[in-house]
């Protein structure tokens, strides 16, 4: 994950330190769920690459992963703050595109509507690791209730550990995520399913 502002990850004190960036990276079994939910891909850019790690996984999915990150801890990855891309100019090859990330916590609002943006003039997807309860706020009717691209809640029925403890003690996570997922491609409601 990246982020350009500072706030803690947390709504209560886990006892570590907080990473730089909110760079936690996304465990292989989180984005193994996902597969399972999407079509094939010609084309994904993961945008908040970190060291690949999602990457990686998502190459299951499609012929060409791209990924960037705000500052980038991979080669190729490119330098890039995905909020800063300007909608309109993303024009890849083939017919079937999506933006799927973990987004910094701090932004993860602004992650959304800019990959709608960005996915809309393709008809594309969209799919985003989020808190399970990221949809239930009035300020964000506009990317569920009122979205008509909104697809999927992928329920994770397993919490993630992001921070492996060095004491010996098994970790305890605290929150529930999912995987909320957009296509401009969808007709019909939204579907809820659990991985």
């Amino acid at each position: 994950m990246e982020a350009r502002k500072g706030g803690s990850m947390s709504q209560r004190d886990s006892g570590y330190e907080r990473k730089e960036r909110d760079l936690y990276e996304t465990p292989e079994w989180v984005t193994e769920a996902l597969l399972p939910h999407l079509p094939r891909f010609d084309c994904i850019w993961e945008p908040a690459c970190g060291s690949g790690k999602m990457a990686r996984v998502l190459w299951k999915a499609a012929s060409v992963v791209t990924m960037s990150d705000i500052e980038p801890l991979i080669e190729p990855a490119g330098r890039q703050d995905f909020l800063m891309f300007i909608p309109g100019s993303y024009a890849p090859d083939g017919d079937r595109h999506a933006i799927i990330t973990n987004p910094p916590y701090e932004l993860a609002t602004e992650f959304c509507e800019q990959a709608l943006r960005l996915m809309e003039p393709v008809h594309g997807a969209v799919a985003m690791l989020l808190r399970t309860d990221f949809d239930h706020a009035k300020g964000r009717f506009h990317l569920f209730r009122d979205c008509p691209a909104f697809k999927k809640k992928l329920i994770l029925t397993r919490r993630i550990v992001w921070v492996e403890r060095t004491d010996g003690k098994k970790a305890a996570p605290s929150f529930n995520h999912a995987w909320f997922v957009w296509d401009w491609q969808h007709e019909g409601p939204p579907t809820i399913a659990y991985a």
